[in-house]
């Protein structure tokens, strides 16, 4: 796969100066940013260039590639191990995590150790709810951000004037029913009819939260 999207960058990443945008404010406000993938460097490395530039690792503090996720952050048995210049792995022991390094695997607990950076003080943005948001904030109080593109489209019908009404005649709907249960000449019955089956065609029109991504 990785092979496949080195191939054809324009394919499959987006190139926008947001990215580059938003991480020079970051560093520019004095934030330390850390990078923690999965994907092996050379991968990352090119991605990056593609996305912020030649000089994308200046902007962080602490790189981290092949980490393993979710295993990194639950397992504290896996050293961190330093890539050289030519990507080969270093096995000499790290005491410090170091801004123009390139680190391999280690685990959640080292990194806390070796940077200090804890509760609620860190931000972590991730795009799977559960391997790489859910643990880091129960159990270590980061707070955490989720990528999730899928949740564009609801986004966007969420905030239409047509989705709002909609919304607020369902509630409304649901008020009147249940107060119309205690009715039960035919008249009154084929109103309580009527709206059930107008609620339940407002339903299909508004999707329960986060249905693309149940």
């Amino acid at each position: 796969m990785y092979k496949w999207i080195m191939q054809d960058l324009e394919q499959y990443i987006l190139h926008g100066d947001e990215t580059y945008a938003v991480l020079h404010r970051l560093v520019k406000n004095g934030k330390k940013l850390f990078l923690i993938t999965n994907s092996p460097f050379s991968f990352v490395d090119k991605g990056m260039r593609y996305m912020v530039g030649k000089d994308w690792r200046d902007f962080f503090d602490v790189v981290i590639v092949q980490a393993d996720k979710p295993h990194f952050f639950n397992d504290c048995v896996k050293p961190f191990r330093r890539l050289d210049s030519n990507g080969d792995l270093q096995w000499d022991k790290i005491n410090k995590l170091e801004k123009g390094q390139v680190y391999k695997q280690g685990n959640l607990f080292d990194f806390l150790r070796l940077t200090g950076w804890r509760g609620s003080k860190v931000l972590y943005f991730g795009d799977h709810l559960y391997s790489d948001l859910a643990d880091l904030m129960l159990r270590h109080g980061w707070r955490t951000g989720a990528i999730v593109p899928e949740l564009e489209t609801e986004t966007k019908m969420v905030n239409t004037e047509q989705y709002s009404q909609a919304l607020t005649w369902l509630q409304a709907l649901t008020g009147l029913l249940e107060r119309m249960q205690m009715f039960q000449d035919p008249e009154s019955q084929q109103v309580l009819q009527d709206w059930m089956k107008e609620r339940q065609e407002l339903r299909y029109f508004i999707p329960s939260p986060f249905f693309s991504v149940c």
